[in-house]
C-alpha cells in the first residue's frame, strides 16, 4: 500500500501499488495517477492511467516525479506519455498545461504513529515563461465555398479550464470556436457553454499554432454568448480578420452558409436554408444553472448542423448574419448533459460589443423576467380582447403571438410589479410581438407596460434593475463544500431567498459529502447564530475548533428545512475563500493577495506582519488554531487568481 502521494494541479499520484500490480500482471514501479482531475485528467477512461514521462523525461519513481515537476514552469505546456494499466500495449501522449497558480504542489507521507497524512509544501512553482509573439498561416477553404470562406480567418478554437465548479455547471473543462469581432482590440464573442463564468485558465489558439492567454470582458447574464480579450500583438503577422458583419436579420427560407467546427474541431462550410425563427425556452436543469432565455433561435435545414457546437451564419457576400452556438440544457435521466444546437441573430450581441470597443462597461438594465410565446387562440382564452387581436395582426404579419411571463426574478425590482402569468400586450406604447422588441429593457430604467392579468388590463411603470456582466466573483469553500452567493440562474428558478449563502458544490469524501451538504441548499445557521451573507458566515465558523461538530441549519431547494451536525476537519479541508472587509483584524500570520495588473496573473502576493489590518478586495491566508482562511475576489483587470 502506498505511503506517500503528490497533488499537483488538482490530481493525486503515487507510485503504483502492489496490489494493483499484482492483479494486472504487471511490474510494480511507475507513477500510478490515482485521482484524474485538473492537469492530469487525460484523454480516455478516467482511470488507470500509469506515467511514463513528462517534457520527455521518464517519471519511473515518485521522487523523479517530484524533480521533473519542480523544474516545470507554471502554465508551461508539455507533453505527458502515458498508458493504461490494463493495455501496455498502448501508449498515449498528451499535451496538457501546467497548473501551479490554482492549487498547491505537496507531498502527502503517512504517519504511523499520529494515523494521519503529513503534507509537505513542495515550492513555489517557477514563473511562467514570457509569451513571445508568433505569425502562423489560417487553412484556406476551396472557392466552392463562396465569400463565406474568408471567415475562416475570423474562426478561433477557445479552451477553457475551471478549476472549481461553482454556479452549478458539470464540466472543468470545455473547447469550442470563438469569432473575432474586433482584431484591433482583441475582441471576441463565444458561447456561455463554453465559457460559463470567470474563475478559470482561458486560452486562445490561432489558425491551429498559436495558443495565447485570454481575458473574460463580458458574461451576458440572459443571452448565450461571453466577450473575452487577447493581445493582438502576440499573433504578430498572422492573417486574423475581424468578421464582417451584416445589417441584415435572418428571415425564415432565407439562405445562409453555415462555417463551423464539428466535434472534431474541423471545420464545416456548406449552404443551407433557414427553418425557422421561433422563440425557444431551453429546459431548465434541477440543479440551477446558466440557462439563456428569452431567445429567438435559429434554426436550420439540415442535420449537419446538429453535429457542429460552433460557428457562424453567413449570408452570400460572407457577411456574418448569426452565431450558431451549443446551449446547455438539462440532465436526462440517464446522468447525461442535453446540448441544443441552435442560432442567435448578431445584432443581439452589438450592444455589448459597441461598449466595449469604447472601452466601456455595457451597463446594461432588465426586467429579470423569462419570458413565453402564447399563441392568439390561447390569449383570446385569457381574456384579450378583438382590438388587441387586431394590433397584433398589424404588427407582426409573419407570426401572431404575444409573450406571458413564464417567471420573475426573486428580489429583482419588477417582481415587484409584475406577476406571472402577465401577458404582456405593450411596452412604451409598442405591440410586442417579437422577442428582440424587448431589448429596449437595457437601455431604460423604466419601462410603461401594457399587460394582461386576470383578463384586466392593466398599464404600469416598471422599474428595470443593471445587470452585471461579471459574473460570481466571491466563493467560500468550508468542509469541502463550495459557498457563493445565489447566482443568476438560482433566482429565476427559487421563489425564495432564505439566505445568501448557497450551495453551488461538494467534494467527494469531504466532511459535507459524508454529513448530507448538498448542493441547492442554503446555509441560515452556524451553531445557532444567524448567517445571512458569506461575511457572518466566515466569522460563525471560525469560531468553531478542530475536530468538533457544526450544527448547520440548512433550507433545501424545496424549502425543506434540516439541521446536520458537521463535522470539523481543518487538517484536510482548510480553505475558506471569503471577501475580507476592510476593517477585518488578523492576529494571526498571513499572506496578502493584491491585485496587480502588472503581474501575470493580475494579482500580487504579499507577506503580512501579525495583527495588520485586512486591506479591501485582497487575499489574506491566515492560520490560527489549525484554520486555513483564503481570501478571494476578481479582478477586472486580469484573471481570477491563483488560490
Amino acid at each position: 500500500t502506498p505511503d506517500r502521494y503528490v497533488e499537483i494541479g488538482g490530481a493525486k499520484l503515487n507510485e503504483l501499488s502492489y496490489q494493483l500490480a499484482r492483479s494486472y500482471c504487471v511490474p510494480c514501479q511507475g507513477v500510478y495517477v490515482a485521482e484524474p482531475s485538473g492537469m492530469f485528467r487525460l484523454d480516455g477512461p478516467d482511470h488507470g492511467w500509469i506515467i511514463g514521462s513528462i517534457d520527455n523525461r521518464p517519471t519511473p519513481t515518485l521522487d523523479t516525479f517530484i524533480q521533473v515537476m519542480q523544474s516545470i514552469p507554471d502554465r508551461e505546456r508539455v507533453p505527458v506519455v502515458y498508458h493504461s494499466i490494463a493495455d501496455f500495449h498502448t501508449t498515449s501522449v498528451a499535451v496538457v498545461q501546467v497548473e501551479r497558480h490554482w492549487s498547491r504542489f505537496r507531498l502527502a507521507v503517512r504517519n504511523d504513529t499520529t494515523g494521519l497524512w503529513d503534507f509537505t509544501d513542495l515550492g513555489a512553482p517557477l514563473p511562467p515563461k514570457a509569451i513571445q509573439p508568433a505569425t502562423a498561416r489560417f487553412i484556406q477553404l476551396d472557392a466552392s465555398v463562396g465569400p463565406a470562406k474568408d471567415l475562416i480567418r475570423s474562426l478561433v478554437k477557445v479552451s477553457y479550464y475551471m478549476p472549481c465548479r461553482i454556479d452549478g455547471f458539470p464540466k472543468s473543462r470545455k473547447q469550442g470556436a470563438g469569432l473575432v469581432l474586433d482584431h484591433a482590440r482583441g475582441l471576441i464573442v463565444v458561447s456561455r457553454s463554453i465559457v460559463p463564468f470567470s474563475m478559470g485558465d482561458l486560452s486562445i489558439t490561432f489558425a491551429d499554432t498559436i495558443i495565447v492567454p485570454g481575458k473574460i470582458e463580458y458574461l451576458h447574464p440572459s443571452h448565450n454568448f461571453a466577450f473575452v480579450r487577447y493581445d493582438p500583438a502576440l499573433v504578430g503577422e498572422t492573417d486574423v480578420a475581424s468578421a464582417p458583419l451584416s445589417e441584415e436579420m435572418l428571415l425564415q427560407g432565407h439562405r445562409v452558409t453555415l462555417v463551423a467546427f464539428n466535434h472534431n474541431q474541423r471545420p464545416v462550410c456548406l449552404t443551407t436554408v433557414v427553418t425557422d425563427i421561433t422563440s425557444v425556452t431551453i429546459p431548465q436543469n434541477s440543479t440551477p444553472r446558466f440557462r439563456s432565455v428569452n431567445l429567438d433561435a435559429i434554426t436550420l435545414d439540415t442535420p449537419l448542423a446538429q453535429q457542429c457546437s460552433s460557428g457562424v451564419l453567413a449570408d452570400e457576400y460572407g457577411r456574418v448574419q448569426g452565431l450558431w452556438l451549443s446551449y446547455l440544457g438539462e440532465r436526462n435521466m440517464s446522468g447525461h448533459d442535453n446540448e441544443y444546437h441552435l442560432g442567435l441573430h448578431i445584432h443581439t450581441a452589438l450592444p455589448v460589443l459597441s461598449a466595449l470597443q469604447r472601452g466601456e462597461d455595457p451597463g446594461l438594465r432588465s426586467l429579470n423576467v423569462e419570458l413565453m410565446p402564447v399563441q392568439m387562440a390561447q390569449a383570446v382564452a385569457m381574456g384579450l380582447g378583438q382590438e388587441w387581436v387586431h394590433r397584433v395582426e398589424e404588427a407582426n404579419s409573419a407570426k401572431h403571438q404575444l409573450f406571458l411571463i413564464r417567471r420573475t426574478e426573486t428580489g429583482s425590482e419588477s417582481a415587484k410589479m409584475l406577476e406571472e402569468l402577465d401577458l404582456i400586450l405593450a411596452v412604451n406604447g409598442k405591440t410586442i410581438t417579437r422577442m428582440y422588441e424587448m431589448d429596449v429593457q437595457y437601455e431604460a430604467e423604466e419601462l410603461e407596460m401594457t399587460i394582461l392579468r386576470k383578463k384586466e388590463e392593466l398599464t404600469l411603470k416598471v422599474p428595470t434593475s443593471p445587470v452585471s456582466g461579471d459574473g460570481t466573483s466571491r466563493v467560500v469553500m468550508w468542509a469541502g463544500a463550495a459557498l457563493q452567493e445565489p447566482h443568476k440562474a438560482v433566482l429565476q428558478q427559487s421563489k425564495t431567498l432564505p439566505s445568501r449563502i448557497y450551495v453551488s458544490a461538494r467534494s467527494k469524501g469531504s466532511p459535507a459529502y459524508m454529513y448530507g451538504m448538498v448542493p441547492t441548499q442554503w446555509i441560515t445557521h452556524i451553531n445557532g447564530t444567524p448567517t445571512s451573507d458569506l461575511d457572518t458566515f466566515v466569522d460563525a465558523v471560525r469560531q468553531c475548533p478542530d475536530n468538533t461538530y457544526v450544527r448547520v441549519k440548512t433550507i433545501s431547494f424545496d424549502n425543506i428545512p434540516m439541521v446536520l451536525s458537521v463535522k470539523n476537519n481543518l487538517h484536510y479541508w482548510s480553505f475558506v475563500f471569503v471577501w475580507v472587509r476592510a476593517s477585518a483584524v488578523y492576529r494571526w500570520p498571513t499572506i496578502d493577495m493584491v491585485k496587480d495588473a502588472t503581474t501575470e496573473c493580475g494579482w500580487r502576493r504579499n507577506e503580512v506582519v501579525k495583527g495588520r489590518r485586512g486591506t479591501v478586495r485582497n487575499y489574506i491566508r491566515t492560520r490560527d488554531f489549525s484554520t486555513l482562511i483564503l481570501l478571494l475576489v476578481r479582478s477586472n483587470s486580469a484573471p481570477l487568481p491563483p488560490s
